[in-house]
């Protein structure tokens, strides 16, 4: 469940931003996330500039891309994701892990539509979300090789795979109205097609 850049740059020396231009970073991430939780994912910067009292150039400067403000907007839930994966690595019981990942990853995604759409794409941009790409990779790979070994999984489903598969899931739940009944029935589908 990750996304790499086969071309990534090292993460370069960043100096403290000056507090005005912290204070537009703040305004530029408040207004997109606003967009965000309102249903407008296209995000245009020209929107975003106006909604944060800022010149579009400033939030170029701070994000050059769509995809770099959506990553910057989602790397709290990113850590959070991480280290829930992290925690499902220790889980005692391989299965309990995978299932617990799996739910995590799941809800992690409907909570935080930057997250879900970061996670849905092949590649990441920043420097940050692509070393929260590597942990999570790391824990999820953990994961499946102990599922592989107790027989749980096919033998064929990658990290990848499951970032693919549960993007879909989301993508299926967020098609229409859904609960809790409806999370845990997706849920234990995938569940049982990722079985041996």
């Amino acid at each position: 469940m990750t996304a790499e850049s086969p071309a990534a740059a090292p993460p370069e020396a960043t100096s403290p931003l000056r507090a005005d231009a912290a204070r537009n970073r703040r305004q530029v991430l408040q207004a997109a996330r606003e967009q965000l939780e309102g249903g407008d994912t296209a995000l245009p910067m020209n929107r975003i500039a106006h909604l944060a009292g800022v010149g579009v150039g400033t939030v170029y400067r701070h994000f050059p891309t769509r995809q770099s403000l959506l990553e910057a907007l989602a790397q709290r839930s990113f850590e959070i994701l991480v280290g829930e994966a992290q925690a499902a690595v220790d889980a005692a019981d391989p299965a309990a892990g995978l299932q617990q990942m799996l739910r995590c990853t799941l809800q992690c995604q409907l909570d935080d539509v930057a997250l879900a759409t970061i996670l849905a794409a092949p590649t990441f941009e920043c420097p940050e979300t692509l070393a929260l790409g590597v942990e999570l990779g790391r824990s999820v790979t953990t994961i499946l090789d102990r599922s592989r070994t107790c027989g749980l999984i096919r033998p064929d489903i990658d990290a990848d795979d499951l970032r693919r598969l549960v993007s879909g899931v989301h993508h299926a739940l967020r098609a229409g109205p859904f609960g809790p009944a409806l999370f845990d029935r997706y849920l234990q589908v995938l569940v049982r097609g990722l079985r041996a």
